[in-house]
């Protein structure tokens, strides 16, 4: 079967010149101190800024759902280690238990938490995340335990990076819920193809990120989410008609 067809993760960073010399530096750099850098100066200034609308959505949940606000889940970050990612709750408590896979239209999500999925204000406590080291703003997401193990060879390096709230695979599939739906078995069509695919487009981003790639990446996720920019993942419109319900 072959596989989808995935847009380049390092596009970004191609468009500019080899590194060599002072710009190899400054990359290298980047790399082991200027992205945690960057992290924690954006962490500290979004909340600051954004601990309103914190306060106001956990209030609406508790009000509307009636259920904890915070959803916490051990997640795989960098060198394989397992962390505790916070969201938004955004389904029925304890819908977890029926399966890590969300497709569109799952029952298991709130009206309340499709709002919040749609904007992703569901992901705003995890600037907390990037803020303790836990996570990066650009990079792969992490996954649930199990898929890291999956990983050999050079695939392993991307356990090197911080795993992202955002990032060049999350944008791929942006849409990957609804792709998820069409899907004869949803579970493995993510472990078959998606999982495959995302782990190509995180290597590509791991061998290639750069400062001006990551302001590329995070501008590309606003514009996204402000509904300006057509995901990407539309490079992958339907899954391929193997998989596909009749």
């Amino acid at each position: 079967m072959a596989g989808p067809s995935v847009l380049d993760a390092g596009a970004w960073a191609q468009a500019w010149p080899a590194a060599s010399g002072e710009a190899a530096e400054v990359r290298s750099f980047y790399r082991s101190h200027g992205k945690r850098w960057f992290d924690i100066f954006g962490a500290v200034l979004l909340l600051a800024v954004c601990w309103p609308v914190l306060v106001a959505i956990w209030l609406a949940i508790r009000l509307v759902d009636g259920g904890p606000a915070l959803y916490r889940q051990c997640r795989i970050g960098r060198h394989g280690q397992g962390f505790e990612i916070m969201k938004f709750r955004t389904m029925r408590a304890g819908a977890d238990r029926a399966g890590t896979v969300t497709i569109a239209g799952d029952a298991r999500v709130t009206p309340l938490g499709a709002w919040l999925r749609r904007y992703r204000f569901d992901e705003l406590p995890q600037l907390w995340n990037v803020l303790r080291g836990d996570m990066s703003f650009v990079g792969p997401r992490p996954d649930v335990p199990g898929y890291a193990d999956l990983l050999a060879g050079s695939d392993r390096a991307i356990l090197a990076l911080r795993p992202g709230v955002t990032g060049p695979a999350s944008l791929q599939f942006a849409d990957e819920s609804r792709l998820l739906a069409a899907a004869v078995d949803p579970v493995a069509f993510n472990d078959q193809v998606l999982w495959p695919a995302k782990v190509r487009i995180n290597l590509d981003y791991a061998q290639s990120l750069t400062f001006r790639g990551d302001l590329g990446w995070l501008w590309r996720t606003v514009l996204s989410v402000a509904g300006a920019a057509p995901s990407a993942g539309q490079a992958l419109a339907a899954p391929p008609t193997s998989w596909t319900r009749p």
